[in-house]
């Protein structure tokens, strides 16, 4: 099965080569699917310097989001599985196999990988993470799942789900949308424990506590519209 790995970019000069590097070294045939949401940084004249016949590269017109990013990459997928990859290094794509694996023994539609199961992660912030367990925990009754990690990064589903769900969501709802939507579906979920490097505000962390109060927003929004 081919995979379509699908980046958005945000400010990520620090790190953007580096996690391109490591996508390209995992072992599947796959194709690289990089959005840029308008970064300021050099990270725009960076992928830029690419060139597009390894990869397809798009250039947003303005900073809409992650979500924004993510449906501009979603409608260039050609590959049977998609995968959600940041750009900051704090997901490692040498765990695609794992989470692949559900899939491709016709077990799941949709893996998540959990920070919060076993896998190793780095200790640090605390109000972050008791966030995450609150916004996965109040997702977790609207869509009547048992979800450990709504908020992880690494969600990886059958291509052709996308068809069915006409996500909105222009920032960090993409990920409480996307939950509700699949729920909604019925769609086999599977989650898989996944190991997580992450950074803080100082090495360039963006979701903040308004994300969390819009996230909140569209766990309800998203259960009780479509």
């Amino acid at each position: 099965m081919k995979i379509s790995v699908v980046i958005p970019v945000y400010n990520e000069k620090a790190t953007i080569l580096d996690l391109i590097k490591k996508v390209e070294s995992v072992n599947l045939e796959k194709e690289i699917i990089l959005v840029d949401d308008c970064s300021t940084d050099g990270t725009r004249e960076i992928l830029k310097s690419l060139g597009d016949n390894k990869y397809k590269i798009f250039f947003q017109e303005r900073n809409s989001g992650k979500g924004a990013a993510l449906r501009t990459g979603f409608d260039h997928v050609t590959g049977d599985i998609v995968i959600v990859q940041d750009a900051d290094l704090e997901y490692d794509p040498n765990e695609y196999g794992r989470l692949i694996e559900p899939i491709l023994h016709g077990k799941a539609d949709v893996v998540f990988g959990s920070r919060f199961l076993a896998g190793p992660h780095r200790v640090h912030l605390f109000w972050h993470y008791l966030g995450n367990k609150m916004l996965t925990t109040l997702s977790n009754i609207f869509t009547n799942l048992n979800l450990t990690d709504m908020e992880t990064c690494y969600k990886v589903f059958k291509a052709e789900i996308l068809k069915s769900l006409n996500l909105k969501s222009n920032r960090f709802g993409f990920e409480p949308e996307f939950t509700a939507k699949i729920a909604k579906r019925k769609y086999r979920i599977y989650e898989v424990p996944i190991s997580y490097y992450g950074r803080d505000y100082s090495e360039g962390k963006k979701i903040t506590w308004k994300d969390g109060i819009i996230a909140i927003w569209c766990i309800i929004r998203y259960r009780l519209m479509d």
